[in-house]
């Protein structure tokens, strides 16, 4: 059984708001390395795109590690982060065919633009510091809208 002990806190005092910009970690079910799958890596950003519209939600930086997945975001209008993450997890476990995401996710309201910055380097640098690649550029699966 998977250990979900304390994922029920991690609700206690969140907050959405709309047009805030919130960084999000989710990670998968005991921490496997689904994402080393390339078709299960497009599927999940694939979801992650679609969500984001469909909530209005505004996606500015992601990177889907082989675990887990940071995702920097600004919440649309009528958006809560649970509906959000929600649909991304079991529309995409659908995809796959399987369970894939552990309960809960982490979030973090970001509170200015140089804040912003700050996480979507360290966001998309994930890679490197986890020694998948040498350069950034390298690796397949993130984003950033300010390298459009």
């Amino acid at each position: 059984m998977e250990n979900d002990h304390g994922h029920h806190r991690l609700r206690h005092g969140r907050v959405s708001t709309p047009g805030q910009i919130y960084h999000l970690t989710i990670a998968t079910r005991y921490r496997l390395p689904v994402f080393v799958d390339l078709c299960h890596a497009r599927a999940v950003i694939q979801v992650m795109h679609c969500t984001a519209l469909r909530s209005r939600s505004c996606s500015l930086c992601y990177v889907l590690m082989p675990d887990h997945l940071h995702w920097l975001i600004r919440l649309g209008d009528g958006s809560t982060l649970s509906a959000l993450v929600r649909t991304v997890k079991s529309v995409s476990a659908l995809r796959i065919g399987r369970p894939i995401w552990q309960a809960g996710y982490h979030d973090r309201a970001i509170r200015t633009e140089a804040d912003v910055r700050a996480v979507a380097r360290y966001i998309v640098a994930n890679p490197l510091r986890a020694g998948l690649v040498a350069r950034v550029g390298d690796y397949p699966h993130w984003d950033a809208v300010w390298l459009v």
